[in-house]
C-alpha cells in the first residue's frame, strides 16, 4: 500500500502541525492529558483492560496515544498482552516523531517505539504490547483487516480538514471491526460524524471535551 511521509511544521518548537491539513497533532494545551481524557477516559480505560484487550486507532500520528495507553496498562497492572492496531496514511519521519515525543519525558518505551518506527517492521512487541501499523489510506486498509477492536481511538485530523477519515463508509467499517460491546471515543462532536457512527451501529453520546473543546463523542456498539 502506498503512503506518503508527513510534512511537519512546529508551533513553539514543540507541537507538530501537519502542513497538509494545517492542524496540530495534539492539543496545544497538553497533548498527554488530552489523550487521557478523550481516548482513555472516553473508552472507560484502564478499567476495562484484560489480557488480549485490543485497541484500534485511525491516525497513529506521533505515537502519543499508543504510549499513553501502554503507560495506563502498566500503571493498572493489567495482565497478559495488549494489542494495538493503528491505521496511518501519512507516517511521520523518525526524527519528527522523536522531537514530538521529547515533550513527554515521563512516558516509558519512547526509545523502543522510535527504534521500531525507524525499522518500519510491524507488528512488533513493545513493553508487553503487540503494536501493528497498517500504512496507507484507511478506506482501503481497514476493510481488509481481520481484527475486531474492543476500543477505537478515532484521531484523524479535524473533519473539516481531513474529511476522508470521517466518511460514513469508513465509520461503517469501524462498526464492522468492533467486538460486541466495544466502544469508541473521539475528540470531535461534529454532527455528521455522530450521525455516521449511529448509522454504523453505535449508541452515541456527547461528553465534555478536553480544554477548549466543549464536547467530544463516545459510543458503544449495540
Amino acid at each position: 500500500m502506498q503512503h506518503q511521509q508527513a510534512k511537519i511544521s512546529w508551533r513553539d518548537g514543540q507541537v507538530p502541525v501537519s502542513d497538509l491539513f494545517d492542524d496540530p497533532y495534539y492539543s496545544l494545551q497538553d497533548g498527554l492529558e488530552e489523550t487521557r481524557h478523550t481516548f482513555l477516559g472516553g473508552n472507560d480505560l484502564p478499567g476495562r483492560f484484560r489480557d488480549g484487550f485490543h485497541v484500534a486507532e485511525l491516525g497513529f500520528g506521533t505515537g502519543l496515544n499508543f504510549l499513553a495507553t501502554l503507560d495506563a496498562w502498566h500503571r493498572a497492572g493489567a495482565p497478559g498482552v495488549l494489542h494495538y492496531t493503528s491505521f496511518e496514511a501519512f507516517p511521520m519521519a523518525p526524527d519528527d516523531m522523536a522531537q514530538a515525543l521529547a515533550a513527554f519525558p515521563g512516558l516509558a518505551f519512547r526509545d523502543a517505539l522510535a527504534t521500531a518506527w525507524a525499522s518500519g517492521l510491524f507488528p512488533v512487541e513493545i513493553g508487553g504490547a503487540r503494536l501493528d501499523l497498517r500504512m496507507g489510506d484507511a478506506r482501503q486498509t481497514l476493510p481488509d483487516w481481520p481484527g475486531r477492536a474492543d476500543a477505537w481511538f478515532l484521531d484523524g485530523f479535524a473533519p473539516a480538514r481531513n474529511p476522508e477519515l470521517w466518511e460514513p463508509a469508513l465509520m461503517a467499517d469501524v462498526g464492522r471491526h468492533t467486538a460486541p460491546g466495544g466502544t469508541l471515543a473521539t475528540y470531535t462532536a461534529a454532527g455528521h460524524v455522530r450521525r455516521a457512527l449511529a448509522e454504523a451501529g453505535f449508541a452515541v453520546e456527547r461528553r465534555p471535551g478536553f480544554g477548549r473543546k466543549r464536547h467530544m463523542t463516545v459510543g458503544t456498539l449495540t
